[in-house]
């Protein structure tokens, strides 16, 4: 059984956010397996059903952000679930550019309010989550004011394969393990190579 944690804050005006990028990847996870967020369990919506072959649910806490760690105790403990073997968490990361990913089993909450929850809450930084690049914006923006902002005209068109990327990684742990998924979205993008000079 795992758990897929998707962070973000509930209620229309913040749907299309950058801070809600872990609630927009689990609900095309959602679409993507026909499972549909009917349950109420520990303050959260949740989507049950099985992925890659593994009992899965998805969860979009109902808290605000920055209590979103009550979520995840309460989901591990209902679902009898070690935090460090079977929670994932997906959310936005400042510090990596717009739509890179980082997959990681352990790590600091850095600036983010809902992991610094979530590190407070479950009493450790060992547990996977997938970090999902927003980038840092314009200089001298406020980073709140930033990540509860929208997305450009250019990331908004970018956003589905984004998402997709987040899906098919979320499917990778499921299936083949955390470190397989590991080594295949942490590499660095393959450069093309240069056209061959004509002789």
């Amino acid at each position: 059984m795992w758990i897929v944690l998707g962070l973000g804050n509930p209620g229309e005006e913040y749907t299309k956010t950058r801070h809600n990028l872990g609630f927009q990847c689990v609900n095309v996870l959602a679409r993507r397996h026909g499972l549909d967020f009917s349950e109420k369990i520990a303050k959260s919506r949740v989507a049950l059903g099985t992925i890659a072959g593994q009992r899965v649910a998805l969860a979009k806490p109902f808290t605000y952000m920055n209590l979103a760690g009550q979520a995840a105790v309460g989901l591990c403990q209902w679902f009898k679930v070690a935090a460090d073997q079977q929670l994932l968490v997906i959310y936005d990361d400042l510090d990596l550019p717009f739509g890179a990913l980082r997959l990681r089993e352990r790590g600091s909450a850095g600036t983010h309010n809902g992991m610094k929850s979530l590190v407070g809450q479950l009493g450790s930084q060992a547990f996977p989550r997938i970090r999902v690049g927003i980038g840092q914006g314009p200089p001298g923006r406020d980073a709140a004011g930033y990540v509860l902002g929208r997305f450009t005209r250019d990331e908004e068109a970018a956003l589905p394969e984004v998402h997709a990327r987040v899906a098919d990684a979320v499917e990778m742990v499921l299936r083949d393990g955390f470190t397989t998924a590991m080594n295949a979205y942490n590499a660095p993008p393959k450069k093309a190579k240069p056209p061959t000079p004509p002789e």
